[in-house]
């Protein structure tokens, strides 16, 4: 398909990011924008799940929450469990004195991927595909203007440009902007530094507590953590994969994959899933008769992967290469999944960035030679809030990987039995749940 010649705004990446940016961008009043991905169809993929508090805010003030509201799991809060037993419990409810959404969505990303590209078409705004990003020059004519290739050959000249395509982002290498851990290479002493995802169905279904819509449950033992989402049958049309129907609840799994036990495959295969389950995960979803009586085997791999739990940030996530070029969402910063952030963190930076642009184009209009302030401060308040919210999964993480060794043997205890028995008895305390609630909303760090 043919891009146009010339656009105010070109947003490079069709993820989370760049979607919510589109709309964000329509709802400021900007319409001179195009939207490109280098893939022919969205990937269907699941990848993140959690959209919080903060986040359906944001949305909702672009008017492009109620799709995902209709679609979503309204999540009642997070559970963490032993492999028998609950250790915690928080509750989103105690957020509804701070928000009109006192909840989590649970919700696969291609979902949202789907339910937002709907809304953007509804608006007459359609991706272009497949078209990928292969260079970037100062216009020699305009020392505004940027001039974008494509690997077909096409190029575009656009004064804003988006890049929300993603941690290997070429636009962020193009640019010539670093990524690296904000604390050094720690990649090496993280035990925790490898997780598989995956979404399975179970035969026989499993019973039990964790089990039941609503909740995102993580299981802490030997060092390892390991989580739960139970779909029910609420995406199993969206998450059909190969024309095979899934008839039964779909679950999302999860486990950090320790260091000894090497790589994990690209794409696991139902039996190393399985494995996990059954070293790591909570008895009721294990085939383990001595920890389950009523074991239960992963009957359909609906999807898996793998992945690193490391941090990264760009070194700025604004600069000039003629066209003020922004990053966003993976292209700006990653980082652990402990506490479902990423997704979060990019799409309230996509619709504040656009409020931030459209602000400049319109000073632009009234003054050509306007400075680049209003672009700046937005992007420093935003690098800096990165760097928060990469503090604060650090920290969940590194709570996660406490193990139940003795501290040494004068002192008989583990750092891991501690945190539980301190999460058990704060647990029971209604100030500790919303703390914990408050933290994970997002509402303190917007």
């Amino acid at each position: 398909m043919s891009l146009p010649e010339n656009t105010t705004v070109l947003i490079v990446g069709a993820g989370p990011a760049g979607l919510t940016a589109a709309l964000s961008l329509v709802h400021y009043g900007c319409r001179d924008f195009v939207i490109v991905d280098a893939v022919a169809e969205g990937l269907n993929a699941s990848r993140a799940i959690t959209i919080h508090c903060a986040t359906v805010e944001a949305l909702a003030s672009i008017d492009a929450a109620d799709g995902l509201l209709s679609h979503a799991i309204k999540g009642k809060g997070i559970r963490i469990t032993s492999r028998t037993s609950q250790i915690f419990d928080a509750k989103f409810d105690s957020l509804k004195k701070h928000s009109a959404h006192p909840y989590t969505l649970y919700i696969p990303q291609n979902v949202t991927e789907l339910v937002l590209g709907q809304k953007l078409q509804s608006l007459g705004v359609q991706v272009q595909r497949p078209h990928r990003v292969v260079g970037m020059k100062q216009n020699e004519k305009d020392s505004r203007i940027t001039d974008v290739s494509f690997e077909d050959g096409q190029v575009i000249r656009a004064r804003y440009i988006i890049g929300a395509d993603g941690a290997r982002s070429i636009i962020r290498t193009i640019a010539g902007i670093g990524f690296c851990d904000p604390e050094g290479p720690h990649l090496a002493n993280n035990v925790l530094a490898q997780m598989v995802s995956a979404d399975v169905t179970f035969e026989p279904e499993p019973v039990g507590p964790v089990t039941l819509e609503g909740h995102l449950n993580g299981t802490v033992f030997s060092g390892n953590f390991f989580f739960l989402v139970p779909f029910g049958k609420r995406f199993n049309t969206e998450l059909t994969r190969d024309g095979k129907p899934i008839t039964k609840s779909i679950f999302r799994v999860g486990c950090a994959v320790p260091a000894k036990n090497g790589e994990p495959p690209h794409a696991p295969p139902k039996e190393y899933i399985q494995n996990l389950i059954d070293t790591y995960g909570p008895a009721c979803i294990t085939s383990d008769p001595s920890l389950n009586p009523k074991p239960v085997k992963v009957d359909q791999l609906v999807w898996s992967t793998r992945f690193r739990t490391h941090s990264a940030i760009a070194d700025r996530t604004f600069t000039r290469l003629g066209a003020a070029i922004f990053l966003v969402g993976d292209a700006a910063h990653i980082h652990s999944p402990a506490g479902g952030q990423g997704m979060n963190l990019a799409m309230r930076d996509a619709i504040f960035l656009a409020e931030a642009v459209t602000k400049h184009i319109q000073a632009s209009a009234e003054d050509p030679d306007v400075d680049d302030t209003i672009l700046q401060e937005f992007a420093e308040a935003r690098h800096a809030r990165a760097l928060e919210i990469i503090g604060f999964t650090k920290t969940l993480l590194k709570l996660a990987s406490l193990t139940y060794d003795s501290y040494a043997w004068w002192m008989p205890f583990s750092w891991a039995s501690i945190r539980d028995l301190v999460l058990r008895i704060l647990g029971g305390y209604d100030f500790v749940q919303s703390k914990v609630a408050w933290g994970l909303s997002g509402l303190g760090r917007r």
